[in-house]
């Protein structure tokens, strides 16, 4: 069941033709409000989309008279404007026809608004490691699950990851649990140590630790606690270091049984809504917070603006780079690469980059910095009074 959930929601990513010169194509189906703002961040003025579309169409009649109506067809766009509702995630693509057809002539403009559940093709002349990484964000789940949980009674249990539009079952976990004998406890204790076991390893498997920021582990009673302690005896027992480093992750909530359904009376506990409030984005606020306290402390290792965060990169002293997503969205093609070759660079050399969404209230306040901030690994001293010299220099 949990292959089948995946795939459904990995088949967006339909087609992709990437040559090695970086030219070609992808199909996608955009499935959700979400993946429309994924896609505005995929399109560039010149690219050429295809898609289907409603045009409205001149019709005469065979005694003369002319009306309109309105027909489905396909074109593909030269695109021109890109035009995107945030609030009703709505998706317009204006340009000029590439391709005649019956009903829109070669070079007329037209506008096209991406549907759901519709496939598109967008073809581009340059997929940039940006947009390619924009694309595997957008059409795998897991990157986008900063939630799992696992609901659990004794002998059932269901590992979830939680997305911001969707949840799912990556594993279900049974393991018959004999009644206690009066006596004897042996194959009762025996078994749910089996069931424990089963759980820790599907919750190893199917979540990333790297990803995932909270894990909401739910059971009516105390089958949680037991459960969680279990995890962390065998967790120091065998040295598992992604256990012991995640363990301010786990997060024990009532449930009523473990089955799946009871997600969603976790998901409305109180103290769960207050903690997952903190998780969306939780590593973009951090890593800004880390950069004014550097700011604000160390001067000489926070630089913001292009221009003295290349020069940072330059020098290799870039530890981690803030870049907002509008960056990506200049029209001026070599002022979008110098943004696409500061990102590769500092990945070449090591260093970390946080992309953060406009969207957030982190990604608006990084914008007010000119949408490009560093934290560096080294101080280097003010570049502006380097630069202020060398124009006395040359005075």
């Amino acid at each position: 069941m949990s292959r089948r959930l995946w795939k459904a929601y990995t088949q967006r990513l339909l087609h992709k033709d990437i040559e090695k010169d970086n030219a070609g194509q992808v199909t996608l189906m955009p499935e959700e409000a979400e993946d429309m703002w994924h896609t505005y961040n995929l399109l560039q003025v010149r690219d050429s989309l295809r898609a289907s579309t409603i045009r409205k169409v001149q019709t005469e009649s065979t005694t003369g008279s002319v009306g309109s109506s309105r027909v489905r067809t396909t074109l593909t766009l030269c695109v021109e404007a890109i035009d995107f509702d945030s609030q009703a995630c709505q998706l317009r693509v204006k340009g000029t026809n590439l391709e005649e057809n019956q009903y829109v002539k070669l070079g007329a403009y037209h506008t096209i608004e991406l549907e759901l559940n519709r496939k598109f093709t967008l073809a581009k002349k340059n997929w940039d490691s940006v947009v390619l990484d924009r694309i595997e964000q957008a059409c795998d789940p897991a990157q986008k699950a900063d939630v799992a949980a696992v609901v659990m009674q004794e002998g059932l249990a269901n590992v979830v990851l939680v997305t911001p539009a969707m949840t799912l079952l990556r594993a279900k976990v049974e393991v018959t649990i004999p009644r206690k004998r009066k006596g004897s406890c042996t194959q009762h204790e025996k078994a749910l140590e089996r069931f424990y076991e089963a759980v820790m390893q599907a919750i190893l498997r199917h979540i990333n630790f790297d990803v995932v920021k909270c894990i909401l582990v739910g059971s009516p009673g105390f089958v949680k606690d037991q459960f969680i302690t279990y995890l962390y005896k065998e967790a120091v027992r065998q040295d598992n270091k992604v256990l012991l480093e995640n363990r301010p992750k786990f997060m024990l909530v009532h449930a009523s049984s473990g089955h799946k359904y009871s997600l969603k009376e976790i998901l409305s506990d109180p103290a769960v809504t207050s903690r997952l409030s903190d998780t969306k984005a939780a590593g973009e606020v951090k890593a800004l917070e880390d950069f004014y306290k550097m700011l604000q402390h160390e001067p000489d290792r926070a630089f913001y603006g292009v221009a003295h965060v290349e020069k940072a990169a330059d020098a290799l002293a870039v530890d981690t780079l803030l870049i907002s997503d509008n960056t990506f969205r200049h029209q001026d093609i070599p002022t979008r690469n110098r943004y696409v070759r500061l990102v590769d660079s500092v990945r070449d050399n090591g260093g970390t980059v946080r992309i953060f969404s406009s969207l957030h209230v982190s990604g608006e306040q990084l914008t007010q910095l000119s949408g490009v901030a560093a934290i560096l690994r080294f101080p280097i001293a003010d570049l502006s009074e380097d630069e202020e010299g060398s124009s006395s220099d040359e005075d």
